[in-house]
C-alpha cells in the first residue's frame, strides 16, 4: 500500500512559481512510478507530468513543457513539481499518483487509470 499527501498549493500570481510536494508512505514507494494530474473546475483529470520508478525517466503534458520540473527523491519517499511561470490556465486542483511498477521499471505512466494510489489534492490558484 501507498498513500499519497500532497502539500505546497496555494495562491500566486501570474509568471510565479510554486512547488508541491507528495509525501508517500508505504515501503513500495521506491518501487513506483509517479504522476501528477490536475482538474480544473468543470473540466476532465489530466495529464501533467509523470516520472519512472528506475532511471527518472520523465515525460509531460505539452502544456507545462518547459515550465514544471518533476522529481523525486527516494531516500525521502518523496515526488516533486516544480512549477514555473505560473498561468490562469494551470489554477487546479493537482493530484499525485502512484503505480507500483515492478514489471516496467522504467515507464512513465500518463494515463490516470493506469495509476492505482492517488492523494486528495491540493488546491492551486494563479491569479490574473
Amino acid at each position: 500500500q501507498v498513500q499519497p499527501v500532497e502539500s505546497g498549493g496555494g495562491l500566486v500570481q501570474f509568471g510565479g512559481s510554486l512547488r508541491l510536494s507528495c509525501a508517500a508512505s508505504g515501503r513500495t514507494f521506491s518501487r513506483c512510478a509517479m504522476g501528477w494530474f490536475r482538474q480544473a473546475p468543470g473540466k476532465e483529470r489530466e495529464f501533467v507530468a509523470a516520472i519512472s520508478w528506475i532511471g527518472g525517466r520523465t515525460g509531460y503534458a505539452d502544456s507545462v513543457k518547459g515550465r514544471f520540473t518533476i522529481s523525486r527523491d527516494n531516500a525521502e519517499n518523496t515526488v516533486y513539481l516544480q512549477m514555473n511561470s505560473l498561468q490562469p490556465d494551470d489554477t487546479a486542483v493537482y493530484y499525485c499518483a502512484a503505480k507500483p511498477s515492478g514489471l516496467r521499471p522504467s515507464y512513465v505512466y500518463i494515463e490516470d487509470d493506469e495509476y492505482d494510489y492517488w492523494g486528495q489534492g491540493t488546491q492551486v490558484t494563479v491569479s490574473s
